[in-house]
């Protein structure tokens, strides 16, 4: 299965009180002329879930992976494991899959630098970069990377993406409002076309 070259597999909580940050790594990856990839592209009880992220990990070079919700949560409280399972999946298929598999890379994002040493210290010598718990500073952090990785003179930086997110943001109401949508209802895939369609405009 060959790598799509502009795919980026996100790798995030997606309950409501993180949709703010999801939603804005979908808008900056788009606007920084790459595909958003996750788990929620599908809703097929049919697939497994964990076959369905190996796959989609497979085709992705790039990983943007959030691993700044990790608390104990519930009855009994207990962690949430996920992102950095899929995180490991990701490193794991950089390190031991085939050639193509080599040029993956990745991203990894906390909400303060070094708390990730307290739950999954064997990644200390990661490049981890904090985002404050702070929507403008996730997208300067996910825009600078990806244009790095890009290397397009053509997409603009993390300050002026925050800037279009913001002003699409305000809009978002209005334009679900014309597609007889509630914000609160929007699909990953949803999301993503309007995204799309706002940036081409």
């Amino acid at each position: 299965m060959p790598l799509e070259p502009r795919d980026v597999f996100i790798n995030c909580p997606f309950d409501a009180a993180y949709r703010p940050f999801f939603h804005a790594i979908v808008f900056t990856v788009t606007r920084s002329g790459f595909r958003a990839r996750c788990a929620l592209e599908t809703d097929n009880a049919a697939d497994n879930r964990l076959a369905k992220i190996c796959q989609i990990i497979k085709q992705c070079p790039y990983g943007i992976h959030d691993i700044s919700c990790t608390e104990a949560g519930g009855d009994p409280p207990l962690p949430r494991f996920n992102m950095p399972l899929e995180l490991g999946l990701f490193l794991g298929a950089q390190r031991f899959g085939g050639r193509h598999d080599k040029r993956k890379c990745c991203i990894v994002l906390d909400r303060e630098p070094y708390r990730f040493q307290r739950f999954i210290s064997d990644i200390a010598g990661q490049d981890i970069h904090s985002h404050a718990g702070d929507v403008p500073t996730l997208i300067l952090k996910v825009a600078t990377w990806l244009r790095t990785q890009s290397d397009d003179p053509r997409v603009p930086g993390g300050r002026a993406i925050a800037a279009e997110y913001a002003a699409f943001e305000a809009r978002l109401p209005v334009i679900c409002a014309a597609r007889r949508l509630d914000p609160d209802e929007l699909t990953f895939g949803d999301f993503a076309r309007i995204a799309a369609e706002a940036i081409a405009t």
